[in-house]
């Protein structure tokens, strides 16, 4: 037996799906991976639907728990949601961060994931010692305080809670609604030079769960960091938190010499 074809309705015609049997790989890893890869490309785009999996089965000749087993692996990943009385649908694909000085803003945008704000707070407030310290302030300095709500095609993606020297920038509401704040800094002639970063994971509060739209208790990634300018400067500490089911961060590892 040679390779299998098949098709699922994609939001410019067909999206064709192939496997091996010829192959080592599992033939539900090679249809989850295709699959996987159509949606990340937007062959397959949210709210697309992948259709019957009986069907799905007799097209490509494999058997229904190969099948499920490949869809029930996207549905973990957050990729794919079962809905009843409408069947297996494309939601919105993982966003794959790279740990480098980016903002969350150009990596939503790099992954054409139409990002926009909400700002829940813009504010001055006293610093407290863990503020303090990341941004070299003494305890109790007076320092910026911006909270905002990112999302992607209308859902929330991430809580954002920056702190910032006052009088680094002008921090219009309307401006941190329209664009990145790291474009905003970069605008005002802060040149970012680089970072220190934690990065870590817990289980949602119950504000938190209503806040990401996720059950109380579901997964979040963290992350904490602090950006310097290219004088030293702290310019600002973040602490984030993202939904796990929609965000992910990628590690490039290098052997030491």
């Amino acid at each position: 037996m040679g390779k299998r074809d098949a098709d699922a309705a994609g939001a410019e015609g067909p999206v064709q799906f192939s496997v091996d049997r010829n192959s080592p790989v599992p033939l539900y890893f090679q249809l989850s991976q295709q699959l996987e890869a159509a949606i990340e490309d937007g062959r397959l785009a949210p709210g697309s639907l992948l259709g019957n999996e009986i069907e799905l089965a007799g097209r490509l000749g494999l058997s229904r728990p190969t099948v499920r087993q490949a869809i029930q692996s996207l549905v973990d990943k957050g990729l794919l949601v079962r809905r009843r009385g409408i069947g297996t649908q494309v939601v919105h694909s993982q966003v794959k961060r790279p740990l480098e000085l980016s903002s969350l803003y150009d990596d939503l945008e790099a992954a054409g994931q139409k990002p926009a704000t909400r700002v829940l707070l813009n504010t001055t407030t006293a610093a407290d010692a863990e503020v303090a310290a990341a941004l070299g302030l003494a305890e109790g300095t007076e320092v910026a305080l911006v909270e905002r709500l990112r999302l992607t095609h209308g859902e929330p993606v991430a809580h954002l809670r920056n702190h910032l020297p006052v009088g680094l920038l002008k921090l219009e509401t309307a401006d941190l609604e329209e664009t990145g704040l790291y474009r905003l800094m970069r605008a005002a002639g802060i040149t970012l030079h680089s970072a220190r970063q934690a990065v870590g994971a817990r289980a949602a509060s119950a504000e938190e769960a209503a806040r990401l739209d996720e059950p109380e208790g579901a997964p979040l990634l963290t992350m904490e960091r602090t950006t310097f300018d290219d004088t030293g400067r702290a310019v600002e500490f973040g602490s984030h938190v993202y939904r796990a089911t929609r965000y992910a961060f990628e590690f490039q590892l290098l052997v030491r010499p």
